[in-house]
Order: structure tokens, then C-alpha cells, then sequence
């Protein structure tokens, strides 16, 4: 084993009256893939800057092998003073290194960049792919902390786990970490149970047992104040999010209909004659490299822009919420409490009923103390909590997700997979997190240069395999943009006699049901808003009787409509694609 580099020992941290780090251990040696994981706020970052010798540590012992040489890159490097990548990078570069310009300009073409760019903090998946190769051929020692876990098992041949202050070493990359934790964790359980249960009889002992005066007996009770010293000393595996998103009523069949949409900004076209159909209970992942569009894609989609070009139809019954990547709707001036209650009392409104905001708070891993904090002072990993508590507590049957794996903790992340995979609405998200693409979307829409998008079936990865064999920018075969299976009715197939030609009924039904459903549309829109009238039915009971009635065979029409039109729609795609290979 070769010596090592770095080497921390027994490292101890308090900030105020909080031990961050309590005997934290770090050793990295030449060749070394070392990924450090652990929650939000557990001190990970801290532990780095101690290891590159930027902070002191209360206690412990820190080791430099003479003549390394430590290089340190922040969660959040300071940007200012850098009016572009290339100023920024040199700056990484000594000032004796003579090639270090070259070696600047070299990386951000790697990166694609021209170097007269703005910095910003988040590599896109291009650049996250380029930095998994540069990291898999150096030769030095590599300590990592990411949320990134496609980066992580495919970088680290060892992992540490910091968890309230103390670190544990497992020999193996992050592919074997989670399964590793698991057993610690409920190996933890197990003692804790164990050692209640022997308090319990312990204590009874105490009440109903012989007197506590004999020698003996006094040491049994010393043992018993031991016992309750120790459990008062273990801690607990944390919490959990709950993350649980308030449903609202369930959406029209078709959420999103976009057809031939375009869009262009100073001549430079980011969307181009974009086609896609989007149902309920679709999850649609938008991916591409930083400045190709994916955010205004996502606003085409969602009706929040106009398209130039085409048509973009959004269905009935649309309750949306949106998660905006850069946390702009956050004030940091306000309190943790004021930007939950939107400053108006002590009670949040979750799914239409009222709650207490420290309760709320408790669901999201805020302490109560931290009820007055300045949402300017919280960590990225806290406002992305309170960022999903704000989003979460409106009801919503579409979520529109710009970004939301940024700055959330491996733990967290999973939850949020699992509440995803099953909500009953649609989910439209922008990500360059490839595992949690290929764990929760049933279809990628992907920028493929010059305005082009193409939607394929599955996720990041079953992407790749569809670009494969048809090349870049080549759109796969129809049948591959089947998406992934949806708890959602199945379309009757049409018989095989008229697979090739739709008859005069059928091409006149289908011209005519968007008036139709638009029609519809109209109609709800004025019956709910009659029904909205808080003295209807004090007023003229038959006539809200009446209203709502019709208001839901309104909407029964409106189903129909749109199964009909999503039936036809498919079944003259299908025949376009026969006559086109005929």
C-alpha cells in the first residue's frame, strides 16, 4: 500500500455550541478514487477545506506528504472578479506554469467553450461526461463529494460515509455503499431496541426489587445510571423528507399537444418545427448542453412562452406548479416562517388544510430553532428543502420541474424518485442528473444542435442506445418513440382492414373535434364558474343541482372527445408511416 499524501486523524470541529466533526478520519494516497458522501450539513465540505488546509480544525492531526502538491475546488467557487472562463481558469494555473494559458484555452474546449463566457456553477451533461473521463486518467489522488451517482460509481474505488461527525470507511466504490449503510443502520436499530428493553428491566427492578442499600445492589443501580448514559449518547439514524406532493383533481387524458413549434432569439433558432404529444401520467426528462433551450423548451410546452411558429395545446383541468431552478422566488430577507406562511401568521396551507408551520418545517428537516433564520443564510441543500416544502403544499395534478437535483443529498434524492414514480399527474423536468433520469422518466426530449429536438422512449441511457445506430441528430424509428408504459387506459387497436386508410367519418372527425373540444372547453369554463358563485345553492337550489349535472356530463363529453381524437390522431401516424415505407 503506498504511503499516503493526505492523511487526517481524529479531527474535531465545533461552530457555536454544535460539534460538527468528532474523530473524522481522511486518508488519500496517489491513485486514490475517494467519494465522500453524506446528508446536507453534515460537514463534508468542511472536512475538504480542513484537508487542503484552509480551515483549522479544534482538534486532530493533519499530515501533507512533502512536496504535494493540493489542489481544492468549492461546492460554490467565487466567481467574482473573473469577467470570463478563460480569466478564471488561468487563475487556477501558477504563475511559473509557462504552458498555462494553452492548457486553459485546451480544457475549455473540451468543455466547449470559447472562453469568453460567463462563469456559472453547474456543469451540463456534456461537461459532466468530459470531467468522468479527465478524472478516470489522472494519476493523482481524488477525493469527491457529489450527488451525481452515475459520476460516483463510475469514479470511486472507496467511500467514506461522515454521519454526525464521525467518519466510516468502506473499501469498495459508491455502487456498494447504499446496501453497506442500510445494514449499519439497522444493526444501530437493533442495539438501540436491545438496550431500552434492558433499561425497562432494569428500572424495574428498581421499583419492585429488593433495597438498593447492599453493596451489590448499589452496583447494579450504577450500572442502570451507565446504561441510560449510553443511550443518551447514541443517536439515532435522521430523519427523512417527507416529501409528498397535494394532488389536485385529475387532468384531461392529453395534457400537452405541441405541433410544429419554433422559436428564435436574436436569429438564432433554439426550437424548430418541435412535434410532441404529452398524456397524463407521462414523465418527459428535457436534456441537452447549457444554452441549448431546455428552459424555453419547457416554457413552449407549458404555455409560459409563445411559440414564433405552430401551436402548443394545453388540456383541461391543469393544475401546474412549478419548480424554478434558481430559487428566484425565494426572498433571503425573510425568515424560514415567513416564506412558508407568505408572511401571514403561524399556519401553512398543505393540500387545503391549515397546519402548524413548525410541524411543516419538521417534514422538510428543519429544526424549530431555525423558525426566524434568514433564508439568505441557509445551505443550498436547505433552500432546495424549502423550495420543494413551498412547491409540495399547492395541489397540483402537472409538476414543472426546471433542475430540482440541485444541491439535494443522496437520501433526499431518492425520495423524491419514489414520490415521482408515483404521482398520479404528469412531470415535465429539465435535469442532467442521468440516474435520476433513467429512474424516473418515461421519455427523453433531447437537443440534437441547431433548433432540432428529438423525444425518445426511456431514459437517459435508453436514449444513448437508440442514438447509436442511427447517429446523432437522426431521428430513431417511429416505433422506438413509444413511451414507457403509464397507468392509463390502453387505446383499442383499430382493425387490421383499415390499418392503411382511414375512411371519409373518420378524417371528417378528426378535422372537426378540436372546435369540438374547444367548444367544450368553453362550456366547463362558464359552468365552473357559475358553480363558483358562493350563494348558488341558498339561491336556486334546482339550478346548482342542474348546473353541476351538467358540468359533469360536460366534462364526460370532453373525455370522450379527447380519447376519440387521441385515437385517430395515432391511427394517421400509424398510416403515414406505412405509406411512407410503402
Amino acid at each position: 500500500m503506498p504511503p499516503p499524501l493526505l492523511l487526517l486523524q481524529n479531527i474535531s470541529l465545533t461552530f457555536g455550541v454544535t460539534p460538527l466533526l468528532s474523530s473524522a478520519e481522511l486518508a488519500v494516497a496517489a491513485g486514490d478514487r475517494v467519494c465522500l458522501v453524506g446528508r446536507n450539513g453534515s460537514g463534508k465540505s468542511t472536512l475538504l477545506r480542513i484537508a487542503a488546509g484552509l480551515v483549522q480544525p479544534d482538534a486532530g492531526y493533519r499530515f501533507a506528504q512533502p512536496g504535494a502538491t493540493i489542489h481544492y475546488l468549492p461546492q460554490e467557487p467565487d466567481l467574482s472578479g473573473f469577467p470570463n472562463t478563460r480569466t478564471y481558469v488561468e487563475a487556477g494555473f501558477s504563475a511559473e506554469a509557462a504552458d498555462g494559458r494553452y492548457r486553459a484555452l485546451y480544457l475549455l474546449k473540451e468543455l466547449g467553450l470559447s472562453g469568453e463566457e460567463e462563469p456559472t456553477n453547474h456543469l451540463d451533461l456534456p461537461g459532466i461526461e468530459w470531467l468522468e473521463r479527465e478524472l478516470a486518467g489522472m494519476r493523482s489522488g481524488i477525493v469527491l463529494i457529489s450527488h451525481d451517482r452515475r459520476l460516483l460509481e463510475r469514479i470511486s474505488r472507496a467511500t467514506i460515509w461522515l454521519d454526525y461527525g464521525i467518519t466510516r470507511t468502506l473499501n469498495e466504490g459508491f455502487k456498494a455503499f447504499e446496501p453497506w449503510r442500510d445494514a449499519i443502520l439497522e444493526r444501530e436499530a437493533s442495539e438501540r431496541h436491545k438496550l431500552g428493553r434492558k433499561i425497562a428491566m432494569e428500572e424495574d427492578w428498581l421499583r419492585y426489587g429488593v433495597t438498593a442499600r447492599r453493596t451489590r445492589n448499589q452496583r447494579r443501580l450504577a450500572d442502570l445510571h451507565a446504561l441510560r448514559r449510553k443511550r443518551k449518547e447514541q443517536r439515532a439514524a435522521q430523519g427523512t423528507v417527507r416529501l409528498q406532493a397535494a394532488q389536485a383533481d385529475l387532468s384531461g387524458r392529453l395534457v400537452v399537444v405541441a405541433q410544429g413549434i419554433s422559436k428564435s432569439y436574436g436569429g438564432r433558432q433554439v426550437v424548430r418545427d418541435f412535434s410532441t404529444r404529452i398524456l397524463r401520467a407521462d414523465r418527459v426528462g428535457i436534456v441537452g448542453s447549457n444554452g441549448a433551450g431546455k428552459t424555453t423548451l419547457l416554457n413552449l410546452l407549458t404555455g409560459a412562452l409563445v411559440p414564433d411558429a405552430g401551436e402548443v395545446r394545453l388540456g383541461t383541468n391543469l393544475a401546474q406548479v412549478t419548480l424554478d431552478q434558481r430559487r428566484e422566488t425565494l426572498e433571503p430577507e425573510q425568515s424560514l416562517t415567513e416564506a412558508l406562511t407568505g408572511s401571514s401568521g403561524d399556519t401553512v396551507t398543505v393540500d387545503g388544510q391549515s397546519r402548524h408551520v413548525i410541524g411543516y418545517m419538521k417534514d422538510f428537516l428543519f429544526r424549530p430553532e431555525q423558525a426566524r433564520t434568514p433564508v439568505g443564510v441557509l445551505s443550498g441543500g436547505e433552500r432546495a428543502r424549502l423550495t420543494f416544502a413551498r412547491v409540495f403544499a399547492r395541489p397540483s395534478n402537472l409538476l414543472v420541474l426546471d433542475e430540482p437535483t440541485n444541491d439535494l443529498d443522496l437520501e433526499t434524492l431518492e425520495l423524491l424518485q419514489e414520490r415521482l414514480a408515483e404521482y398520479p399527474g404528469t412531470v415535465l423536468l429539465v435535469s442532467h442528473d442521468r440516474d435520476f433520469l433513467d429512474r424516473v422518466v418515461t421519455s427523453v426530449i433531447a437537443a440534437e444542435g441547431n433548433g432540432r429536438w428529438i423525444e425518445y422512449a426511456g431514459g437517459y441511457t435508453d436514449m444513448l442506445v437508440q442514438r447509436e445506430p442511427a447517429g446523432r441528430g437522426t431521428p430513431p424509428p417511429k416505433a422506438a418513440i413509444t413511451k414507457r408504459p403509464r397507468p392509463v387506459t390502453k387505446v383499442r387497436a383499430q382493425p387490421a382492414a383499415r390499418a392503411r386508410r382511414m375512411s371519409f367519418d373518420e378524417r371528417r372527425a378528426l378535422e372537426t373535434l378540436p372546435a369540438q373540444l374547444a367548444a367544450l372547453e368553453t362550456q366547463i369554463a362558464k359552468l365552473n364558474a357559475a358553480l363558483a358563485d358562493p350563494d348558488l345553492y341558498a339561491r336556486d337550489p334546482g339550478r346548482f343541482g342542474a348546473t353541476t349535472r351538467a358540468l359533469g356530463v360536460a366534462q364526460d363529453e370532453l373525455a370522450a372527445a379527447e380519447e376519440q381524437w387521441l385515437t385517430l390522431e395515432m391511427l394517421r401516424e400509424e398510416i403515414g408511416d406505412v405509406e411512407r415505407k410503402s
